[in-house]
């Protein structure tokens, strides 16, 4: 049976904007709550005191205004690029720049790659100028970003780069893999992906993240001493255990581990350790990457201890500390390791290698509808614009189901890792450590519920402390 292709644009381009209207209705409620909630209700006030709740407030309304302008932009710009044939130009833009090197339409994969490339730079342009707002006006004006211009160019060329190497190489294998693999291209396409993905973890820790940031060894001491007893106590197989240099790019904070099998890595952000956060020193010369300087700095501080204390006490009160002391450290990790214990990772890459399995499925089934190519403006039928048209635009609804479903998953897997951390005795340190976190990232404690049950994939503060409290 015939689809009209009229059809076919039409009917993805309303299900977008549904989609779009959908997620500004969202933000506005949750925006009102930026708006109306001036004082820190009764619930909070042992979470917050006033001066960081309105600081919290104001940096979410601002984002949240922000992300209402660059959303408006960004579906604009997709719709005048359906309505307009972008993606057919584009496709013969790459078709023309190969014929003037003697390659003709025989050579689809190489004209998939010049695609690509050129897709890709087109996207890093015209979302350029939203980066760096959000980035140099946003973050800054809070107190988060602390990247130069010029550390933010290079960082991003460098990542432009590093993705090219990266994704040109798996998408010409992957569309040869569906070229030649006859009618069960599909089971070879998703086997290709699954390798590619255990790959890509592997190598990203070791070879890609130090490509951007600096990991060094968690020192020898107390808190080494008490992490490394920690996995010990539920057989989390650690091999090694790294500080990142995330300071160096914002404040944000975080932690995580990978590997797999007997080869497991801690990594702690060094904006989580309340001893290691640059922030938390003082007299530390700014923009300087010696280490010989850091340390003359931090003997000339040894060297007046009878100085008046009065300054130091204001530079308190007016700079608190960020990060977390080693007993709230310890009780984040637990939280992290209950993710391992409790095989929550292992239920993802499952879930998701089901997931793309029966979308290559679904692809196999319906890239030889010229329709759907014609809808889109295209008289050919290439490999690289059939997974575009179906995996991005056909399988929209599918995927925004799919998303809801695995943001209410990961909020459950929050809260059991959150159980499991208090059944190692950490639910007080925890529960610190949540409200510290909470507040060097001013986060909003108030949330719309429709908003945090669509969004969150980590459920709000004040209901992942209910329940510490609750199973305490």
């Amino acid at each position: 049976m015939d689809i009209a292709t009229f059809d076919i644009l039409h009917t993805v381009l309303v299900f977008l904007w549904i989609v779009y209207v959908w997620e500004a209705y969202l933000s506005f409620r949750q925006r009102k709550m930026y708006q109306s909630v001036l004082e820190v209700p009764p619930m909070v006030k042992e979470v917050l005191d006033h001066e960081t709740f309105e600081k919290a407030r104001l940096y979410q309304l601002d984002k949240s205004n922000f992300g209402f302008w660059s959303g408006l932009y960004s579906q604009f710009e997709m719709t005048v690029i359906l309505l307009l044939g972008g993606i057919p130009f584009l496709w013969r833009v790459s078709g023309d720049i190969l014929q003037k090197y003697d390659f003709g339409e025989e050579y689809e994969i190489t004209q998939s790659l010049v695609f690509m490339l050129l897709a890709t730079v087109f996207s890093t342009i015209t979302g350029l100028p939203w980066s760096l707002y959000g980035t140099f006006v946003i973050e800054e004006k809070h107190g988060f970003n602390k990247q130069t211009l010029g550390f933010y160019i290079k960082d991003l060329i460098k990542k432009f780069l590093v993705t090219q190497l990266i994704a040109l190489p798996i998408t010409a294998a992957l569309i040869y893999i569906i070229q030649v693999g006859g009618d069960y291209f599909f089971i070879y396409a998703w086997l290709f992906v699954f390798v590619m993905s255990l790959l890509l973890i592997t190598i990203y820790a070791d070879y890609i993240a130090p490509l951007f940031d600096r990991f060094t060894p968690l020192p020898d001491g107390e808190l080494r001493t008490q992490i490394e007893e920690l996995a010990a106590s539920i057989d989390f197989p650690l091999k090694k255990l790294f500080v990142v240099e995330g300071s160096k790019r914002s404040s944000h904070s975080n932690a995580y581990f990978y590997g797999f099998f007997k080869n497991k890595r801690i990594v702690l952000y060094d904006t989580l350790l309340e001893d290691y956060a640059p922030m938390n020193k003082k007299d530390t010369p700014a923009d300087q990457g010696q280490e010989a300087d850091n340390t003359d700095a931090a003997e000339s501080t040894e060297d007046k201890p009878d100085e008046p204390k009065d300054e130091d006490q204001k530079d308190k009160e007016e700079k608190k500390k960020i990060g977390c002391n080693d007993g709230e450290v310890l009780a984040v990790l637990s939280h992290e390791l209950g993710h391992w214990k409790l095989s929550h990772n292992l239920k993802n890459l499952v879930i998701g290698q089901v997931n793309t399995f029966l979308c290559f499925l679904v692809f196999a089934l319906l890239m030889k509808r010229h329709e759907l190519f014609t809808a889109f403006g295209f008289s050919t039928q290439p490999t690289l614009i059939g997974l575009v048209i179906i995996f991005q635009f056909i399988f929209s609804p599918y995927n925004e189901l799919l998303s809801f479903c695995m943001t209410a998953l990961s909020r459950r897997f929050e809260f059991q890792a959150d159980t499991f951390a208090k059944s190692l005795h950490r639910a007080a340190e925890l529960r610190t450590a949540l409200i510290k976190l909470n507040k060097d990232n001013l986060g909003f404690p108030i949330t719309d519920w429709l908003f945090s049950a669509w969004h969150y994939s980590h459920p709000p503060l004040l209901e992942r402390l209910k329940a510490l409290d609750k199973t305490d």
